[in-house]
This record gives C-alpha cells, sequence and structure tokens, in this order.
C-alpha cells in the first residue's frame, strides 16, 4: 500500500512537471491579467463597476458615495461571497477548457512521441499510470485553479478596500469581522466533490478516446458523441419512432462534452435558490447547498459509473494498445 501511495506521489509530480504550463502558469497568468485590470481601473479611474443591489456602481465616485450611506459598509462585506464567485470565474471557466485538452492527449501523445515504450519499461503498472493523470485531471489542477482564484478574489477585494479607504471610507474593520469573509473560500473548495462527480464522464471518455485513436483526437472525441446524435434523430425520424431526443443530447451528448466546465449540473438542476431572485447572483454559500443538491439526482451517479467503466476501458487499450 506504501509502495503505490509513493508510486502515485511520483507519478503525480512527473504529470505536473509535464503539463506545468496548464496546472500552474495558465491560472497565474490569467488571475495576473485581471489583477492588472483591476488595479490599473482604480489607478486610472477606468470605468471599473460592481454590480450591488443590481445597480452598476462607478468605483471611483458613486462607489464612494454608496459607501458612505449608512449599512453600505455592512452590505459590501456581506457581498464579499458574491465576488468570491464573480471575480474567480474567468479562472473556472479556462479551468474547464484546461482539463477537457489535457485528458483528449493524456495518453495519445505518449504514443504518438514513443514515451509510452520508455515508461512501460519501468515497474509501474498501466492502471497506476492513467489513475495519475485522472488525479490530475480531477484533483490537481481544480485544486490548484482554486487557490488562484481565491487569492485573485481576496486581492482584488483588499485592492476595493485600500481604494475605499484612501477616499476617507475605511471598510477593514468590518470585512474582517464578517464571518462569510472567511467561509466563502472554504464553501468554494468544499465543491471539489461535486466537481468530480459530475466530470467523471467527460474525463472517462476523452481518456478513453486519447488511448486508441491514432489521430485527429478531437474530431473523434466530438465527432463521435454529436454523431450517435443525429443518428440517433434521423432513425426517430425515419421510422416514426417517438425517441426522446432531446433527452439523448442532454443525458448522452453533452454529460460526455461539458462535465469538466464547472457548473455544467445546473443544466440538469437549476439552482433553487434563483427562484423568486431579480438579479440572478448566488453567493458561495447558495452556490455550495444548491451544488450538492444536484447529488440527490440518479443522473449524476449513472455518469460516474459510466466514467468509470470509461477509465478502465482506457486501462485496458493502453495496456494493449502500441503505435505499429
Amino acid at each position: 500500500m506504501k509502495s503505490n501511495l509513493t508510486t502515485m506521489q511520483w507519478l503525480l509530480r512527473r504529470e505536473v512537471w509535464e503539463n506545468k504550463g496548464m496546472v500552474m502558469w495558465a491560472p497565474a497568468v490569467v488571475a495576473l491579467i485581471i489583477l492588472t485590470l483591476v488595479l490599473g481601473g482604480l489607478l486610472l479611474g477606468h470605468n471599473l463597476t460592481l454590480n450591488m443591489d443590481g445597480q452598476a456602481v462607478h468605483v471611483k465616485q458613486q462607489l464612494i458615495e454608496r459607501l458612505l450611506q449608512p449599512g453600505a459598509k455592512q452590505e459590501f462585506a456581506r457581498a464579499a461571497s458574491e465576488m468570491y464567485v464573480a471575480i474567480g470565474m474567468p479562472l473556472y471557466l479556462e479551468l474547464g477548457i484546461l482539463v477537457f485538452f489535457y485528458c483528449l492527449g493524456a495518453l495519445h501523445d505518449d504514443r504518438r512521441d514513443r514515451s509510452l515504450l520508455f515508461w512501460k519499461s519501468l515497474p509501474v503498472s498501466d492502471q497506476m499510470t492513467v489513475l495519475s493523470k485522472v488525479a490530475l485531471a480531477l484533483l490537481v489542477t481544480p485544486v490548484i485553479t482554486m487557490v488562484a482564484a481565491t487569492a485573485l478574489s481576496l486581492a482584488v477585494i483588499l485592492l476595493l478596500c485600500t481604494a475605499a479607504a484612501f477616499q476617507g471610507v475605511h471598510l477593514f474593520g468590518t470585512l474582517l469581522s464578517t464571518a462569510e469573509f472567511y467561509l466563502a473560500p472554504l464553501r468554494m473548495f468544499g465543491l471539489l466533490p461535486v466537481y468530480m462527480l459530475w466530470a467523471l464522464p467527460t474525463v472517462g471518455w476523452l481518456l478513453l478516446v486519447s488511448s486508441w485513436a491514432r489521430s485527429k483526437v478531437l474530431l473523434w472525441a466530438v465527432g463521435v458523441p454529436l454523431g450517435a446524435g443525429v443518428l440517433v434523430a434521423w432513425t426517430s425520424k425515419i421510422f416514426a419512432l417517438d425517441w426522446n431526443i432531446g433527452w439523448f443530447m442532454q443525458h448522452v451528448v453533452a454529460r460526455l462534452l461539458t462535465g469538466v466546465a464547472p457548473g455544467s449540473w445546473f443544466m440538469y438542476m437549476p439552482p433553487a435558490s434563483l427562484a423568486g431572485k431579480e438579479d440572478g447572483r448566488l453567493g458561495a454559500a447558495e452556490l455550495l447547498l444548491d451544488s450538492w443538491a444536484t447529488l440527490s439526482s440518479p443522473v449524476v451517479w449513472a455518469g460516474a459509473l459510466a466514467g468509470m467503466a470509461m477509465i478502465a476501458g482506457a486501462m485496458w487499450m493502453r495496456r494493449w494498445r502500441e503505435e505499429g
């Protein structure tokens, strides 16, 4: 058992080292760009705006006036949870793209550059190798992205508080005494198990395609599900079978292609917290509760089982598949 853990640690280090640009540099660069834009807006007075109570508020002028009103500081502190979600959104969108293309080439690249023969010469099983790639896609990369998004959100919130302090509005005391300021990052990390379960079908499918496709991996990965959807629709129409095409597209095609996108689970169970909300905004607490509520659906568990079956298929294919 200890030997397997040590082997997995080294395999994960290898994956991180080989994909350092995707795992570490991509989130850092995007976060740095966003932070630079925010800082430039604060220093140069560009039209940087925030939504408070559904209204667009200019940071340099209207925000200061708004914060001087009674109760505005407490409102700003409560909005911190929404800022964690909104500010980190570009990084979470990037996460889905990075994981998708990583899984697409994870097993194919080893065969294309012939490094597969080297790794097969080592005392490392195909199962451990594939599991290390699954771990990088479902655990390591999301955690690093969450850390980057949390750091970015904290930096932006503190920059806003500092800018307000230069205008005579002191928000640090109110912000630091608000429990949500500390709980919101933990709640965002609490979404990780939900993401892993919903992403399993896509990760399994992409790894399976990556393990057997000789070329044009993206075309196979996207074309097969879409082609199956078109074939099912055509068959239903020609033979008047009255099949539910929408169900097939949502629960098969979409699950295979969009599962790695954070928040994709709301396509199946819309967040209950949005009911009656006009602004359509979710805080970290509401996002966490609504996301975990989706696990009550059998859809997620059926998809997770299918994902694990496809990962097992990728392990088998890697064991026997070699380029001629």
